[in-house]
């Protein structure tokens, strides 16, 4: 039998190489739904290759756009919009695994549809654990849904640990970041960058949040508060170490001294192979690791007062309740402000600083409790980018 999967972030770049891993495999897997912001353009031709039973937008005029396109080919695709229509695909009876590759806090509640109905999920909405941590994997438990992650570093360490889990022996999980573009940049050339130069991620293919949030380390806080829920660890456990040639991509270290890590080539298609077929082992597309090629493998510590997402992160999970979803909401406006042209690149550690000083702070007791407190923090952080006064 074919997994029936639904692919939520279709068009982005997790959804794109999900896809062309699922290509390799035909007699393996099958789409049930395919979902998508508002690139409807790209999801129309993924319709036609996939013929899925449902497509869905999140913006109403795209999926107008795509139903005219889906009727005028006699598709016979069933096209809806929203975020609940996204629930009730990623949640369907049919359906065996669920990919959560939607960027930003809006892929939480479908993701945790997924989960609710007991689904196996490949995780890389990494907010759905930034901004509801502990519902979502209190969730996990009691749904007993099958979590996988998909990130190449939380995936990473998922491989290296041990089969008895994080108390049989394990001392510390570490991180690897690239260091982005602007690595061994100083303050004054930090001011100098545009959105164009964050844009240019020297091993990775990713969209703008995500590229933007790699040239600023912000992308490596949200992954060591996604480590701390995924595998059951304080923030003091976890490490981050710069990595420029992004070959291994995370390590766990053991208390007698042994460090395991996983290799490969910067290509995502190989976490997503992995978690596709998990506890098989399936091609991907993505090139071998010559190692001779590489030749060498340098480390270096982050630096975190240019960048100082790493400890604004830790500040985030040592305060608890809601501050990492107001981290993760003031980091999205940020973002979108200096890719905008309105917030310097620095601007970005200011906003999201000020939102983690300022915004109230609340138990982090339901689903809307922190959606209540990511948008105060949007609030809070699109006042401060409007008046200028932190660029």
């Amino acid at each position: 039998m074919k997994q029936q999967v639904t692919l939520l972030g279709a068009t982005g770049s997790i959804g794109t190489q999900t896809l062309a891993v699922m290509a390799e495999h035909p007699e393996r897997y099958e789409v049930f739904a395919l979902a998508a912001g508002k690139n409807w353009q790209l999801l129309a031709q993924q319709c036609l290759q996939w013929q899925p039973q449902q497509a869905i937008m999140v913006c109403p005029e795209a999926a107008q756009a795509l139903r005219q396109f889906v009727q005028a080919e006699q598709l016979d695709i069933q096209v809806r919009h929203g975020l609940d229509a996204m629930a009730e695909a990623a949640s369907a009876p049919v359906v065996d695994t669920v990919v959560a590759a939607i960027v930003g806090a809006q892929g939480v509640r479908p993701t945790l549809a997924a989960v609710e109905a007991g689904k196996r999920i490949l995780l890389a909405n990494k907010e759905a654990l930034v901004v509801a941590g502990q519902l979502f994997m209190d969730a996990v438990a009691q749904h007993q849904a099958e979590l996988i992650p998909l990130d190449s570093e939380h995936n990473a360490i998922f491989q290296c640990l041990p089969p008895q889990g994080i108390d049989a022996g394990v001392n510390k999980l570490w991180l690897t970041a690239s260091g982005g573009p602007f690595r061994g940049f100083s303050a004054e050339q930090l001011a100098r960058v545009t959105p164009a130069m964050a844009l240019k991620h020297p091993n990775w293919s990713m969209g703008q949040k995500i590229s933007v949030d790699s040239a600023s380390l912000m992308n490596k806080g949200l992954e060591l508060i996604e480590a701390c829920w995924l595998f059951g660890v304080p923030e003091s456990q976890v490490e981050v170490l710069v990595h420029p040639e992004s070959v291994v991509h995370s390590m766990v270290e053991y208390v007698d001294g042994s460090v395991l890590a996983q290799l490969g080539s910067p290509d995502m298609r190989t976490p997503i192979a992995c978690a596709l077929a998990w506890p098989e082992r399936i091609t991907s597309g993505a090139p071998q690791l010559n190692l001779a090629e590489v030749a060498k493998l340098r480390f270096e510590a982050p630096d975190d007062d240019l960048f100082p997402s790493l400890k604004l992160a830790r500040q985030a999970m040592v305060t608890g309740g809601t501050a990492a979803a107001v981290l993760n909401a003031g980091n999205e406006v940020a973002v979108a402000a200096f890719l905008q042209h309105r917030l310097s690149f620095q601007g970005i550690f200011n906003v999201v600083t000020d939102c983690l000083n300022k915004v109230p702070v609340a138990q982090a007791t339901t689903l809307d409790t922190l959606m209540q407190a990511d948008l105060l923090a949007r609030e809070h952080a699109e006042q401060l980018i409007s008046q200028g006064s932190l660029r």
